[in-house]
């Protein structure tokens, strides 16, 4: 791994460790659901990593690409990005195939999924891990 990489993501808050200290204190009334959607979203690839940004867990792989909105008023809120920095798109936008209309576009770059509880997100697990692969060959 090229040095850069290295340190971008060698923060005390860029550790698993963070999010499990995060997620012992959280209150939140999806919570359970939101420990299985992590479980979910970190057995999508080897290479993902996780840490804590503003204040929620988080994902990436070389760039964070996906946050939970823990303050959403309804449901379970993942919201998808393609880091921290602005970056050059496709013209025709980002090639996902969301076949099962996950995705609620909010810009060139950024996308939510909202589960209703834990059984919709139960149940639409498999299409969010399919949708990750694809937005994480993005990032």
């Amino acid at each position: 791994m090229p040095a850069s990489r290295a340190v971008r993501h060698a923060t005390p808050a860029d550790t698993r460790a963070a999010v499990d200290a995060l997620m012992a204190t959280l209150v939140h009334p999806h919570k359970p659901a939101i420990e299985a959607l992590r479980a979910a979203i970190l057995a999508v690839d080897p290479s993902i990593a996780e840490g804590v940004k503003w204040n929620a867990p988080s994902f990436r792989t070389h760039e964070y690409f996906a946050t939970f909105h823990l303050r959403a008023k309804q449901g379970i809120v993942l919201i998808l990005h393609l880091g921290a920095k602005a970056r050059a798109l496709p013209a025709d936008g980002l090639a996902i195939d969301d076949r099962d209309g996950l995705l609620r576009w909010l810009g060139p770059d950024r996308a939510q999924v909202t589960f209703a509880d834990a059984a919709d997100a139960s149940r639409r697990t498999p299409s969010l891990q399919s949708l990750l692969r694809q937005w994480i060959a993005c990032v």
